[in-house]
Parts: C-alpha cells; sequence; structure tokens
C-alpha cells in the first residue's frame, strides 16, 4: 500500500445498471499501482442483492482484478484480516441509513478508516459515494430526503444522482435557503468525483459530460459552479 489517500465517488452509473464499456471501472483500476488490484464489494445497502454481486463478478473479473465480497446477511469473514488485503473497496448503492448501521455494528467503520489512511482507494456509487463524507443527501427514506451523517472520511455534505432524480435538486435548494446547510457538494449521474488525500480533484465524466458542483445560496438564489481547483476529465 501506499500512503496517498483516494476516494472515488460516483453520482449515479456503472456496472450496477449495465455492462458495457466499463470506463469508471477501468478508471478506478487504473489508480492502484497493481495491474491486478485486489478489488472487494461492499453491497450492504441492497441488503447483499444477488445480481448486483453478480455484476460486480463479471465487470471487475473481466478486468483482470482479484475480486471478492463482503456478505453481512449469511455468515460473515474476518473483516478487518480481508480488507487490509484489498487494493481497492467498492461499495454499492442502495440504503444508506441501513447499510452505515449495519457497518457500526461491526466496526467496519474503523477498519475501512484504518485502511483509507493505509493508502486502500475507497470507491463507490450513490449510497457507496456519499457515504465517505461527513453527512449526504439520502433517499433512505421511501417518503422523503433527508441529510444523513455518515462517515466522516473528508469534509462536506454530498448528493449524489443530482441530475438523475428529480427529489434532489429541490431538496438541496430547500435546506440552503434554510439555512440548514451552508454549502452541497452535487454529483451527477455518470460523473466520478476524484478525491486525493481529503481534497478534490478530478471530475471524472464517463458518458454525459457531466459534473460534480459546488451548490451554494446567496440572497435567496441558488448559485451552482464547477468545484473550485478540480479538473475535469472525460473518460
Amino acid at each position: 500500500m501506499n500512503n496517498k489517500k483516494q476516494i472515488i465517488a460516483i453520482g449515479g452509473g456503472g456496472f450496477g445498471r449495465e455492462i458495457k464499456d466499463l470506463k469508471i471501472e477501468k478508471y478506478i483500476i487504473n489508480q492502484s499501482e497493481n495491474t491486478n488490484p485486489s478489488i472487494c464489494f461492499i453491497p450492504t445497502a441492497t441488503g447483499d442483492d444477488d445480481g448486483y454481486i453478480e455484476n460486480f463478478y463479471k465487470a471487475f473479473d473481466k478486468l483482470g482484478c482479484i475480486t471478492s465480497h463482503i456478505d453481512f446477511f449469511k455468515r460473515t469473514i474476518k473483516l478487518e484480516e480481508h480488507i487490509n488485503k484489498q487494493d481497492i473497496i467498492f461499495v454499492g448503492g442502495g440504503n444508506t441509513k441501513s447499510m452505515l448501521a449495519v457497518w457500526r455494528e461491526w466496526d467496519l467503520d474503523k477498519i475501512l478508516k484504518n485502511a483509507y489512511n493505509d493508502g486502500t482507494i475507497m470507491s463507490g456509487v450513490s449510497a457507496g459515494a456519499i457515504c465517505w463524507f461527513e453527512k449526504g443527501i439520502t433517499d433512505s427514506w421511501k417518503d422523503h430526503q433527508s441529510i444523513l451523517p455518515c462517515l466522516g472520511f473528508v469534509n462536506g455534505i454530498c448528493c449524489p444522482h443530482y441530475d438523475e432524480e428529480p427529489e434532489r435538486i429541490p431538496f438541496v435548494k430547500d435546506i440552503l435557503i434554510n439555512n440548514k446547510i451552508d454549502e452541497c457538494i452535487a454529483i451527477e449521474g455518470f460523473c466520478a468525483l476524484h478525491l486525493i488525500n481529503d481534497t478534490p480533484v478530478y471530475s471524472v465524466s464517463f458518458g454525459k459530460n457531466n459534473s460534480a458542483y459546488s451548490v451554494t445560496c446567496k440572497n435567496n438564489k441558488i448559485i451552482q459552479n464547477e468545484l473550485k481547483g478540480v479538473n475535469k476529465i472525460l473518460i
């Protein structure tokens, strides 16, 4: 492992929807120093959905990775021992609140934090994107959006699917106007925000020229800007 800390937070898209060109998956594995990196899928947010797990193996086996996944709803492996062998962690989408509750019960939050500090690449989509931030905008509740405390590996409040789900933009607008938050990092679908050493460095668009934004409010007007100091990459 190296000591460069990395998070690749995907706003939406990737192997969970279709196994096609695998652009963002290739980008993730290319950040590893190993040609055939070990990657572990954590599908807790979908209750360890079998189809999702199958798609993970189809995608990353095709890319030459050493693949594995962690079950929490069947017999569970020795977590720390397994996590410490990984070059990359990929966290799937789903119910963020339930996922984090399970992780904390098993101390996986602490295990992942140690691995992150030791250079294991953390990545994921939707729930697997927002979980690394201080807080995330989630639809874990069926009837409303909410601000959820997350792992706090990096600063900020993150919203995935910003352009994909119609309730996202109005909710972010409401919580900004009502001073519930000062700023939101909004990641569109088919875009990933790549943080290095806790700082956003790249906005990686992998299908629709989409972006990640800083969304703020001034004089009751919503201001949406590209994230400061972040370079956009089209893949």
